[in-house]
């Protein structure tokens, strides 16, 4: 389990723009990145009367995913969805709420919830949104555009770096969309 390819951009394009490390800041996100703040800043959510905490300071995707979407004729490379964060080797999306990964040496961040597939998929690659959901065995929605955390502790990240997962005490909760 580590991490592939980091990814941060202070624009309000989809894509964020490479990077070989990324400063997570406690209880705030990525250093430099649009998303990062303590409270919400996701356009679509974003009500400016309201102070809500930012349970979407830090966006992850497994690499994995890209295989399925290339199989459905998607050509997606890491940070091409806005996510700050590529993975391999973990599955990310059957982990629980609550759950820490230690990413490094010293980061840890703790997962909110999954991504809901935004619209601006469809903008840059037409059906890329629909191929990131998915109808489960028992007809369930299954979102697959990565999930959320909030960052419980600094610290620097590189590409390469490992990641230690710890699970939350039980009873463990399903993510859902943040």
């Amino acid at each position: 389990m580590n991490v592939v390819a980091l990814h941060a951009g202070a624009d309000v394009a989809l894509s964020k723009l490479s990077c070989s490390s990324v400063n997570l800041v406690t209880e705030h996100g990525i250093d430099g990145d649009r998303h990062a703040g303590a409270t919400r800043r996701h356009r679509a959510r974003f009500r400016p009367t309201v102070e809500v905490p930012n349970l979407r300071q830090v966006h992850l995707i497994q690499s994995e995913l890209f295989a399925e979407l290339a199989a459905k004729g998607f050509a997606v490379a890491p940070g091409e969805m806005g996510e700050n964060v590529t993975t391999s080797g973990i599955d990310l999306l059957a982990l629980p709420t609550g759950t820490r990964l230690r990413l490094g040496d010293a980061a840890v961040i703790e997962l909110t919830g999954l991504r809901t597939p935004c619209f601006k998929l469809d903008r840059w690659q037409p059906g890329l949104k629909l191929a990131t959901i998915e109808r489960g065995a028992r007809n369930q929605i299954l979102l697959k555009a990565g999930v959320m955390a909030i960052v419980a502790a600094g610290g620097a990240v590189r590409a390469g770096d490992a990641i230690a997962v710890a699970l939350p005490p039980e009873p463990h909760a399903r993510l859902k969309p943040v």
